[in-house]
């Protein structure tokens, strides 16, 4: 069948009411996210993970990608309105978009960011949808070893999602590696690392240790700050009207922001914020009036804003394709599919096309509900950010508690998300990323499967790889980009020790 019939295929299955609910409530959850400051969207996917369970693969991943699309949309309400970015891909929204508030032209600029979230949401799809299925016919060709080679350059590369401290980043995935590894060895069954317990003896479910290092910390976090109200901006319906000239002003931006984000979208780390900073970057270069950026430009807000919506969808391409997360998110919806006993990667278009292309048409409908979702409801999303802490917490603390227990029914399993909720507010005060962590826990399993089948091919002699191309490119990038690292690194010590003996 080809790719249309496919495509019609996936809107009569996305059409459903199940599958239309879980795209709804998934947009309606991730702008409700997106407005509250702190939560995010990782946090929120993992928490209503457990709740897509009895339902379909497919349901579950729209609702996931609903979720992460959705606080992209809502992140720059409180941004442009309240001055405090909801997500951390909206901290660039706040440097022209709270100014053009100021100016009186909050609605246009919410308009517009909608109208251009909308833009590069819809370009994304198309990418996702010509660019996946061709690179995943492409990796039918891989085997163990080009597997495990590009396993160890994507550790390599997501090392460096703290680009800070990138042995954080390091040490981080060496210890998801390591909890992967609990449990039963599946070559000769003897158990690792369990220490006499049967509890250990199925490995550490994913889904408490996540739970308890983004739920119960971030409530934790929460709870030991102080909190203050923020003061919003009114917004009415009919100020949301942009002017002629702001609408000739946004469509580059919103095209080259589209553009932009979907690349970076491809790359390991922090995408959709990484792709906000370029955006805002590249419309700062290209502008002819660049003194007007930071006092309320219009290419400042919707250029970014249009950059992190496609990079969500970029950032599907890896994980879809190579069963790859690039990012927290996206290997949450990995652990997610696995709970389905769906694998992403080359074969899920072989074995399952019909997850992929009810995805692809659940993502135009949930594009449009977010477009509709944020224009009218602007005023009412505004007024969640001031909801006070006490009252959320503890509606969240029932959620992470309720859905931990009811997957497997085991209170060792509520004691481990509690004991993860404490280990993440430390590791967060320590300034430990967490995402590495998360993504060497899920990668963990695959990545040992790849190194033992390797090794039962080339019977244990690794100098077998050198006679796989894709392996050793792979293997030579992973050694490079180490290289210059430590090279980096150098140069920045020896600047710093010359800075300090000139004074």
């Amino acid at each position: 069948m080809d790719a249309l019939g496919l495509l019609v295929g996936g809107f009569a299955s996305s059409l459903t009411t199940v599958n239309l609910a879980a795209c709804l409530l998934g947009a309606l959850v991730g702008t409700v996210v997106g407005v509250l400051p702190g939560l995010g969207p990782t946090a929120t996917m993992v928490l209503m993970l457990p709740f897509t369970l009895p339902y379909g693969p497919t349901t579950g991943l729209i609702m996931m990608t609903g979720i992460w699309y959705g606080a992209m949309y809502g992140g720059s309400t409180t941004s442009i309105l309240v001055n405090i970015p909801g997500e951390a891909a909206s901290v660039v929204t706040c440097l022209d978009g709270h100014q053009m508030s100021r100016n009186g032209r909050a609605g246009a600029a919410l308009a517009l960011v909608a109208a251009g979230s909308f833009i590069a949401g819809t370009i994304g799809i198309l990418g996702l949808q010509f660019f996946a299925p061709a690179l995943g016919n492409a990796a039918l060709s891989f085997g163990p070893p080009e597997f495990l080679a590009f396993m160890i350059l994507a550790f390599v590369l997501l090392s460096n999602l703290s680009a800070e401290a990138p042995l954080k980043g390091a040490l981080m995935i060496a210890l998801g590696l390591f909890l992967a590894t609990i449990g039963i060895n599946p070559m000769d069954s003897y158990p690792r690392f369990t220490f006499g317990t049967e509890k250990l003896m199925l490995g550490v479910d994913f889904l408490p240790i996540a739970m308890g290092l983004f739920g119960i910390a971030e409530i934790l976090s929460v709870a030991l700050e102080k909190y203050v109200k923020p003061v919003v901006s009114r917004v009415r319906l009919r100020e949301l009207y942009p002017s002629a000239q702001e609408v000739r002003r946004s469509v580059g931006p919103a095209l080259r922001g589209s553009a932009l984000g979907f690349f970076i979208g491809l790359l390991p780390g922090p995408s959709t914020v990484i792709s906000t900073f370029a955006a805002y970057s590249l419309e700062r270069r290209l502008s002819r009036t660049p003194e007007a950026f930071g006092k309320g430009a219009v290419e400042g807000v919707v250029g970014p804003e249009s950059a992190n919506n496609s990079a969500v969808m970029g950032s599907m391409i890896p994980l879809l394709t190579l069963g790859i997360p690039f990012a927290a998110p996206s290997a949450v919806m990995l652990a997610g599919l696995r709970m389905h006993n769906v694998e992403p990667g080359p074969m899920l278009f072989v074995t399952n096309p019909d997850v992929f292309w009810t995805f692809i048409a659940a993502m135009y409908l949930g594009n449009l509900m977010l477009l509709v979702l944020n224009l009218p409801l602007v005023g009412a999303f505004a007024r969640i950010a001031v909801i006070r802490p006490h009252i959320l917490l503890p509606i969240i603390s029932i959620i992470c508690l309720v859905g931990v227990y009811s997957v497997r029914n085991s209170l060792f399993d509520v004691w481990v998300m509690i004991a993860a909720g404490f280990v993440g507010l430390l590791l967060r005060r320590w300034k430990f990323p967490i995402a590495p962590f998360i993504i060497g826990l899920v990668l963990g399993p695959t990545t040992e499967n790849s190194l033992r089948q390797t090794m039962l091919m080339f019977k244990g002699d690794a100098s077998h790889l050198a006679e796989r191309p894709i392996a050793v490119t792979m293997l030579l990038l992973a050694a490079a980009f180490v290289a210059y690292r430590l090279v980096a690194t150098l140069r920045g010590q020896r600047h710093t020790l010359g800075t300090e003996e000139a004074r």
